[in-house]
């Protein structure tokens, strides 16, 4: 391990930039739907070889050396989100015709992007890199902080932060209860980086015997968790509604057809009308994906009287559908990715519109100066959707709540707020079929669940082409429905009530691990130069 930390820190040029552009593509196999999370632990060992080695040009000075630091996470980075992200150049290639010249921006462009927020994280930690078990503080402040600002900057996009290559299965899922995904990946970045003291040598003791005793607690409480949970009484069933998902597999060349629009309302019918398997219980609720309405439906009557049809007294459809709100005279209307919830009668007894759009899915940011610089392909993009300016609880009859999340905003921690105490369950309604049979799919459910986990409610997902489930309090799969499954399943949802943090005391968690991460190694530092003056 020597020899080898010896060769890694004395590479140079294009063979740095190599095994760095490797190192945090093989940290992408610890994301879903590989979940080998013991890739984390060669992918940050190798990055703390690379940063004792990024001394950059001796005659540049002290900026020399961040600017070498941060360009070795950069080129981390890129290998890490090109490994996992490269699925997204798929959307893309459903109208080919129009939007493929934009293929190199959404597989090499954004991972070039998010990876400058590497490249910060590797820069910071090289102000307090150090000799020994302090520089995996360092690195876990720097990622810690980094991944929190990816969340919200420019309008934010978390997507695979490090913590959920630690959470690969519900036993290693429940300390995001506690700190969230963001206190996670602080915790986790200092565990999987601490292999590299086997090969410097220097606090090899006192590090790995911390980041056992970290990965240590990341089980027990896991199994803790889970124990409790088992032991925990459960409502009786009769009283639980009984959840019903339709998977409709729609093609996503098919739903961009204005001809099958007919057609594909009726399968969503359809298959809501199925009886239960087994003779068991009629669904209480039946789901629908994302945008599974294919019109406006609050300008169809005739598909209210449908849905009216097909249900059942006192059966609740709830549906993602396109919403549309007449603007002043002379504006165009606006249009909204909502959903809506209808009762038996076929009444709208309760709706929520999208809060967090998808940039150059939903909207084109910086729209007018685009259409200024004259990028007229750019304007050309998917969009059009207004955002909505407060997010509305979702009322079913009866008095049950649901925190409603509309596609990628299950990836948001931040977006679900202090409103989620009030709420009976999440829902998340989704249509992943623009991105194929990739790893998308199971990463976007994944994330998903951890939201469950850290709130301590049960999960409705409706997905057009998968992954659709109903996971408990705890991450785990009640039932599911796997990718390109078409169908329906039932479930009942029961929600075991144990104590849980709020919103608030996990952000403070996850600050106060960050502090904990930077006195380390802080101190860790000013004892380095101390020895070497």
């Amino acid at each position: 391990m020597e020899r080898l930390a010896g060769r890694i820190m004395l590479l140079w040029g294009f063979p740095r930039v190599v095994v760095a552009f490797l190192a945090g593509a093989i940290g992408a196999l610890a994301l879903p739907p590989f979940g080998f999370f013991a890739a984390l632990f060669i992918s940050f060992t190798l990055l703390v070889w690379l940063m004792d080695g990024s001394t950059g040009n001796p005659d540049g000075g002290r900026f020399a050396r961040f600017r070498s630091a941060f360009w070795i996470g950069w080129v981390f980075g890129f290998g890490y989100f090109v490994a996992g992200l490269w699925w997204l150049g798929n959307a893309l290639l459903v109208e080919a015709d129009e939007f493929a010249w934009a293929l190199p921006l959404a597989v090499l462009g954004l991972p070039a992007y998010l990876a400058l927020f590497y490249g910060l994280a590797t820069a910071i930690a090289r102000i307090f890199w150090s000799d020994g078990f302090g520089r995996m503080a360092s690195l876990a402040f720097g990622f810690g902080l980094a991944e929190w600002l990816r969340g919200f900057v420019a309008t934010g996009f978390p997507w695979n932060a490090v913590g959920y290559g630690a959470m690969p299965m519900p036993l290693m899922m429940q300390s995001a209860a506690v700190l969230g995904i963001f206190g996670v990946t602080v915790l986790a970045v200092f565990v999987f980086s601490a292999p590299a003291l086997i090969g410097t040598r220097k606090g090899m003791r006192t590090g790995l015997t911390l980041a056992i005793l970290l990965f240590a607690a990341h089980l027990g409480y896991g199994a803790y968790r889970l124990q409790i949970a088992d032991a925990a009484p459960a409502p009786a069933a009769d009283n639980q509604p009984v959840v019903r998902i339709v998977q409709p597999v729609i093609d996503q060349a098919r739903k961009l057809d204005d001809a099958e629009r007919a057609a594909i309302f009726e399968e969503h019918l359809a298959l809501s009308a199925l009886p239960p398997e087994n003779g068991g219980r009629r669904p209480d609720i039946i789901v629908w994906p994302e945008t599974s309405v294919p019109f406006i439906l609050t300008q169809n009557p005739d598909a209210l009287t449908r849905i009216a049809e097909v249900l059942q007294d006192g059966q609740v459809l709830i549906t993602g559908a396109v919403r549309s709100e007449d603007a002043d005279a002379g504006f165009a209307p606006r249009f909204y990715n909502s959903i809506y919830v209808i009762d038996s009668q076929g009444q709208i007894v309760s709706a929520s519109d999208k809060l967090h759009l998808v940039p150059f899915g939903e909207y084109v940011p910086y729209e007018d100066l685009l259409r200024n610089l004259g990028i007229p392909d750019a304007i050309a993009m998917p969009g059009g959707f207004s955002a909505a300016p407060v997010r509305a609880m979702l009322t079913l009859p009866g008095g049950r709540t649901f925190y409603p999340l509309i596609c990628y905003e299950a990836i948001f921690p931040d977006e679900i707020g202090p409103d989620v105490e009030r709420v009976s369950a999440l829902l998340n309604v989704t249509n992943d079929g623009w991105f194929g049979a990739t790893p998308g799919p199971y990463q976007h459910f994944q994330q998903a669940r951890i939201r469950a986990v850290e709130n301590g409610l049960p999960l409705i997902r409706g997905a057009n082409t998968g992954i659709s489930a109903v996971v408990d309090p705890f991450g785990r799969l009640i039932r599911g429905l796997d990718y390109n499954q078409k169908g329906v399943m039932d479930a009942t949802l029961s929600s075991i009530s144990i104590p849980h943090w709020d919103v608030i005391a996990r952000e403070q968690h996850f600050w106060l691990v960050l502090v904990t991460m930077l006195l380390i190694a802080a101190i860790s530092r000013a004892g380095f130069n101390f020895r070497t003056n």
